[in-house]
């Protein structure tokens, strides 16, 4: 069982050693621990690793540079440890950058935290979001955390949750989109739904109809590029604002997509973490002109 506590002391972590110190060290510690065993073999060659006292150290905790350019752009920090932090992304703002020159990422931004507050840490994205979607977005502060919670990830451990506003009515109380997903030969910054793409599942819960428009739930099985944008777009529900795939542009300026929450499981503790993220004004705006219409 993994401790549900610990102390962080600069680059280490301490914990109290079992009455039973030899068993302890025979091979169980990394597992005990939740420690991968190259990892663990990493921080041992390194002389990461510390027992004496009652007490074990472990050098977790190693000075790293961010990685990107730290630029102050407005974000709100939803959860923060010394392994993790969840950032609530503005629209418009993309995770990170994907050329050389580009600023003003989310990235940056969390790098500026971090050197704001005397954290030397790399940032680790786990997942990512659309520039134009709002929601959390979960960074591991520490390689053993990014392990972890990258194979979470891959294990459909980490839970995310949307709400979106479409267009027209959707008449059933929840849909499961099952289709594959794959490139638009056509179009180079779009994603269609094709036999020969990748496997795709979207959990669709209605929770309001207006005029002409449906305000949904969706739960994610996988995270492919654009998923919840082409899976409602294929079954004649594209988001509201979302031009690229067919939405309505009148009532919001972007994909009117927003995270509202992010579950998973603590990457060193595994306690149940969730946070929700706020609705953006443009959201709530959205609504309140659909209520009235």
């Amino acid at each position: 069982m993994k401790p549900n506590a610990y102390r962080r002391k600069g680059e280490w972590l301490e914990l109290a050693l079992p009455s039973s110190t030899d068993e302890f060290h025979a091979a169980k510690v990394s597992q005990v621990l939740g420690i991968p065993p190259k990892l663990w073999a990493k921080i041992e060659k390194q002389g990461g690793v510390e027992a004496s006292g009652g007490k074990l150290r472990l050098r977790l905790f190693p000075k790293q540079p961010p990685g990107f350019e730290p630029e102050w752009q407005p974000f709100d920090v939803l959860f923060e440890d010394d392994f993790c932090l969840v950032a609530a992304k503005p629209a418009g703002m993309a995770v990170h950058p994907t050329e050389a020159a580009q600023a003003n990422t989310l990235a940056n931004a969390v790098a500026w935290h971090y050197e704001a507050t005397g954290q030397d840490v790399s940032v680790r994205h786990i997942h990512r979001l659309d520039a134009d979607t709002t929601g959390p977005v979960l960074y591991a502060k520490n390689e053993l955390a990014q392990l972890v919670l990258d194979e979470a990830m891959r294990a459909k451990r980490i839970g995310r949750t949307y709400v979106a506003f479409v267009k027209g009515l959707v008449e059933e109380p929840y849909l499961r989109i099952d289709a594959p997903i794959g490139r638009d030969r056509h179009h180079p910054s779009r994603r269609r739904v094709s036999p020969g793409g990748d496997p795709a599942v979207t959990h669709c819960e209605l929770i309001e109809r207006y005029a002409a428009a449906s305000l949904v739930r969706l739960r994610l099985e996988t995270g492919r590029t654009h998923q919840i944008r082409v899976h409602l777009s294929s079954i004649g529900h594209p988001l509201l604002g979302d031009t690229l795939y067919g939405g309505p542009a009148a009532l919001i300026a972007r994909q009117a997509l927003h995270g509202e929450a992010l579950e998973f499981e603590h990457p060193f503790t595994s306690e149940p973490i969730r946070t929700e993220a706020p609705w953006p004004d443009d959201m709530l705006d959205l609504a309140d002109k659909l209520r009235r219409s």
